[in-house]
């Protein structure tokens, strides 16, 4: 069983950061209970992804029972998780300093773009938004295009979805010294700019210059990019330590003298282009089979249809088939907690029934909450 089995999570149902922390968290082995409208549609498509190992509890929150039924789930929850907008779940009934009236104990996780207050609090916006007011958005992409947008990476998951989990696991070790909840302000403008820590410091060091692909680590080393092959697939790589770079140049017999001067940035565009006409000469797999596996920090860029086949992947089983999809499988790993899917994307509402039986409530209860429509009705 996973590190977190025991803990008691409630999502409130979303979309991107939110629905990411959850399902990591149920990776890593806590019971995760999603709360969906009860008029959403969903089906349960196992292609869902991030819906993967909860079970959804279908709601109509407009009705002022459903109030006290999440009320209820909370009294034995360890943790909430809510994606909305600063204010919604007060309006609601539910914000914070009611939910810890009733559980003094309980992890308040919130995740937002542009965190709970603020002038931008209010506004709508997604990962590309809060990522372009931290620095980083500025920093990728070729020097004479506009940033590129990283997916959405860096704002919703990395910096949200990863910072929120981050939180919830810290509150609650915390919490084994204060026997106290407490809420977890997660922003992904905050989160994505703690990710780019190292790059304020480069530049106050000097070491990083404003203009894209001017730096070691943004393209602009010919020894930190990506190149295209003969056969039009592209080949990363990253030899950065002096014996790491001498070594690509020995395996690629370059023995142009221009290239001794490994840090001068100056000669870096001259010396890009030299290497983009030897990596031309090449198909991608020709390219593997001379500097794969060795010191030369070399990888050829895959797909998303190729990456689950690479023989280390394969080897790592870092993906999986579960129900006929291949996705991610859980992670980091434990020595002793397995990490596992624990369940299917489920449909809104398919799990009412048993969510609420299991969670204390008798099924005369249940019944009368089908009757009233404040619940799915799913047999």
């Amino acid at each position: 069983m996973g590190p977190l089995h025991g803990i008691r999570v409630i999502e409130m149902g979303g979309i991107g950061p939110a629905p990411f922390c959850a399902m990591m968290l149920s990776d890593l082995g806590a019971e995760v209970i999603r709360i969906d409208r009860k008029q959403q549609a969903g089906n349960g498509d196992p292609r869902h992804v991030l819906n993967r190992g909860r079970r959804s509890l279908g709601l109509d929150l407009k009705h002022p029972d459903a109030v006290d039924i999440v009320m209820h789930l909370l009294d034995r929850a360890d943790v909430l998780i809510e994606g909305f907008r600063p204010g919604v779940m007060e309006r609601l009934g539910l914000g914070p300093d009611v939910c810890h009236q009733r559980n003094s104990g309980l992890i308040y996780g919130r995740m937002t773009g542009w965190g709970q207050s603020g002038p931008l609090a209010a506004s709508a916006g997604h990962d590309l938004n809060y990522i372009a007011l931290t620095g980083a958005l500025h920093a990728m992409g070729d020097a004479d295009h506009p940033p590129a947008p990283p997916l959405n990476l860096v704002g919703d998951f990395g910096g949200g979805g990863m910072y929120l989990v981050c939180g919830i696991l810290a509150a609650l070790l915390e919490r084994n010294q204060s026997d106290r909840g407490q809420v977890i302000d997660a922003a992904m403008i905050d989160g994505a700019a703690s990710l780019m820590a190292a790059f304020y410091g480069l530049k106050a060091m000097g070491r990083w210059r404003n203009e894209r692909g001017s730096n070691m680590l943004d393209g602009g080393a010919h020894y930190y990019s990506c190149y295209t092959c003969k056969d039009g697939r592209f080949i990363s790589v990253a030899a950065i330590e002096p014996r790491f770079y001498a070594l690509l140049l020995k395996k690629c017999g370059i023995e142009d003298q221009d290239f001794n001067d490994q840090n001068g940035a100056d000669n870096w565009p001259a010396l890009k282009r030299k290497l983009a006409r030897l990596f031309l000469t090449r198909t991608r797999d020709q390219w593997c089979e001379l500097l794969e596996g060795s010191d030369a920090c070399f990888a050829p860029v895959l797909d998303l249809d190729e990456a689950p086949d690479h023989p280390h992947n394969k080897e790592r089983a870092t993906f999986v088939t579960y129900q006929g999809v291949t996705q991610p499988a859980p992670a980091p790993r434990f020595s002793r907690s397995e990490t596992t899917i624990q369940s299917p994307p489920a449909r809104a509402g398919e799990h009412s029934r048993e969510v609420l039986t299991d969670w204390g409530l008798t099924t005369d209860q249940v019944a009368k909450l089908e009757q009233a429509g404040v619940i799915n009705r799913h047999p």
